[in-house]
C-alpha cells in the first residue's frame, strides 16, 4: 500500500498544479472564440427603443464581465451601411450623475463628489496580431473604443469614440502597467478627432454646496462617429450602438462584411485605475476585457 505522504508531498503538489495550468492554458488558448453574427436587415433597428422589434432578427451571445462579474448579452444587426448593437446587463440602480462637485470649506475650492456614472465599453482591436485587449497583454496593441457614458455622453445620444494605446514606450500622460509576465507597458487613452460631449466647468467663487462637474455639449467629427442610447428599466441598462460600417477616419475600425472583428466589452470604463472605496461604484475605472469575441457580417 502507496504512503499517504507520496500524495501530499508539497513538491508534487506544486508540480501537479503546473501541470493542470499549462493543460488548461493550452486548451483555452486553442479554443474558438465565439462570434456576435450580425444578420443583414432592411429595417434597421431605432436604437432609442430598447423594444424595437427589429432585435428579433439577431440571436443573443452573453458574456461574462470579467471585473463586474455580470451578464452582458449582445446581439448585432446590419443594413449594409451601418452596424448596429445591443448591451444588455443588470444594474439595481440608474447612475446618471458623475463627480458632482462638492464645496470644500477648509480649502475653499470645489472637490469631485462620489457619484459614478453607468457605462458600457465596446473595445475593438485594430491591430493584425492576436491580443486579449486587456490592462495586462504581454505585447502591444491599439483599440477602437466605444465608450457609452450615462452622464457625459448619453444626453446626445452618442458613444465617446476613443482610441486606446497599449505600448511599451514611455509617456508623460501614460498609464505605467505591468503585463502577465512582469513587462512594464504605458496605457494611453485618446478621445478621437474633435469635440467631446461635454465641458468641464470652472467656478472661481462659492455657488452652492453641490453644482454641476460638465456642461453638456454635441460632440463632433470623428469624436460623434458612434451613436448610442441607454435605457434602465427594472434593474437592467440596455445600451444601443450604431456606426457606419466604414467612417474614412484614421482612428476608427473599418469593417468590411466580409471580415471578422475581434472586440471585448467591459461595464466599467477601462482606465487602468486602482478602486476607489469612497465613491458610489468603487470599480468604475477599473474594467477590463475578460473574453474576446468575434464580430462576423450576414451577405
Amino acid at each position: 500500500m502507496q504512503s499517504a505522504s507520496r500524495f501530499t508531498n508539497p513538491a508534487r503538489i506544486l508540480l501537479l498544479a503546473c501541470v493542470l495550468l499549462a493543460t488548461w492554458t493550452n486548451v483555452h488558448a486553442q479554443s474558438p472564440r465565439r462570434e456576435l453574427f450580425a444578420p443583414r436587415v432592411t429595417d434597421a433597428p431605432d436604437i432609442t427603443n430598447p423594444d424595437d422589434p427589429a432585435w428579433a432578427a439577431a440571436a443573443a451571445l452573453t458574456v461574462r464581465d470579467a471585473v463586474a462579474d455580470i451578464p452582458v448579452t449582445l446581439k448585432a444587426l446590419h443594413d449594409g451601411q451601418y452596424v448596429y448593437i445591443q448591451t444588455i446587463f443588470p444594474d439595481p440602480d440608474e447612475s446618471r450623475q458623475h463627480r458632482t462637485l462638492r464645496w470644500d470649506p477648509g480649502r475653499r475650492t470645489y472637490v469631485d463628489g462620489p457619484e459614478r456614472e453607468d457605462a458600457m465599453v465596446l473595445k475593438w482591436s485594430m491591430v493584425s496580431h492576436a491580443t486579449g485587449l486587456t490592462l495586462h497583454e504581454n505585447a502591444p496593441y491599439v483599440a477602437d473604443e466605444w465608450y457609452w457614458k450615462a452622464c457625459r455622453s448619453d444626453h446626445s445620444g452618442h458613444a465617446d469614440d476613443k482610441i486606446q494605446i497599449y505600448s511599451a514606450y514611455p509617456d508623460p500622460t501614460a498609464k505605467a502597467l505591468l503585463s502577465e509576465n512582469g513587462k512594464l507597458f504605458y496605457l494611453t487613452r485618446k478621445g478621437d478627432e474633435g469635440e467631446e460631449a461635454v465641458k468641464a466647468l470652472l467656478y472661481a467663487n462659492y455657488s452652492g454646496e453641490s453644482v454641476p462637474k460638465f456642461a453638456f455639449a454635441r460632440p463632433s467629427g470623428s469624436r460623434a462617429d458612434v451613436r448610442a442610447k441607454g435605457h434602465w428599466r427594472e434593474g437592467r441598462w440596455t445600451v444601443a450602438f450604431a456606426r457606419r460600417l466604414v467612417t474614412g477616419h484614421a482612428d476608427d475600425v473599418a469593417f468590411s462584411l466580409d471580415g471578422a472583428y475581434p472586440f471585448g466589452v467591459s461595464r466599467f470604463e477601462i482606465a487602468g485605475r486602482d478602486p476607489e472605496p469612497g465613491a458610489e461604484e468603487p470599480l468604475f475605472g477599473c474594467g477590463d476585457v475578460g473574453e474576446i469575441l468575434v464580430l462576423r457580417f450576414g451577405r
